[in-house]
């Protein structure tokens, strides 16, 4: 590993890269907050993608590429005289150390829970507790990450089960209440206690701690392995899977399982 003066030259050396690619090529010179903004979310997603699969050469890699956009738009605002990297690195020292009373004040905190639940206040003083507590989850968030944040920042100001055992009286109560609604055949009324039942599903997670996103990640990739093993047995057999039948397919897919796939 490097020592803390080698990464600091390297992140300078990278300034420096950046600097003059923003002056000397036509395609950085032209990026605007706008126009790198769908970039950001894409490395983002390849970042998470590098990261559920545990492969630490592309988890550095995409690193890079989502440090690269946080000084882009650094750079873009110091050419406006807004902001440059230092005032971002410093803004973001003044609140880790201000969260985190626990390490660099007298505060007491003896566990993860204890520690999110200070976060959660603080960054109420930090509005003058003018900031509703639920106004920090970003709009444009995915649903279920949404709803699992929703759900976490209730509990840090005291919101929640008493037991964690009662969500399960509501997951069943969210449940038979759909199954009522998709027997009337009420399309609308369908959709949202479907919705109300994906929420108290979400909550039990969290409860149990588990993450919903990475739990349903862990199922998506199980059934693109056993989906993909379906189909290249398929073609090694000659056939198309449009013309097996469900069982047939169904024997192929048990053999997937009893692989571990």
């Amino acid at each position: 590993m490097h020592t803390r003066k080698e990464q600091m030259e390297a992140y300078g050396r990278f300034l420096d890269v950046l600097d003059e690619l923003r002056e000397k090529c036509p395609w950085d010179k032209k990026q605007t907050n706008e126009s790198l903004r769908p970039n950001t979310i894409e490395e983002t997603y390849e970042l998470c993608d590098a990261l559920t699969r545990n492969d630490s050469k592309e988890i550095c890699k995409e690193l890079g590429d989502v440090l690269l956009h946080v000084a882009f738009y650094a750079k873009i605002a110091a050419e406006k005289d807004d902001f440059d990297m230092a005032d971002v690195c410093n803004k973001l020292c003044d609140k880790l150390i201000f969260r985190h009373p626990h390490v660099f004040g007298e505060v007491k905190a003896d566990t993860a829970t204890q520690v999110s639940e200070n976060w959660e206040q603080l960054k109420l003083k930090e509005k003058d507790g003018n900031e509703s507590v639920l106004s920090g989850v970003p709009s444009a968030l995915p649903a279920l990450i949404k709803a699992y944040r929703i759900q976490d920042k209730a509990r840090n100001v005291g919101f929640d089960w008493e037991e964690r055992d009662q969500v399960w009286d509501k997951v069943r109560e969210e449940f038979n209440e759909l199954q009522a609604e998709i027997t009337q055949m009420d399309q609308d009324k369908s959709e949202a206690e479907f919705g109300d039942l994906l929420f108290s599903i979400i909550n039990a997670g969290r409860l149990y701690g588990i993450n919903p996103e990475n739990a349903l990640e862990r199922t998506n990739q199980k059934f693109i392995r056993r989906f993909n093993y379906l189909e290249e047995k398929t073609i090694k057999k000659g056939q198309n899977l449009k013309d097996m039948s469900l069982e047939e397919m169904d024997s192929i897919w048990n053999e997937a399982k009893k692989k571990g796939m």
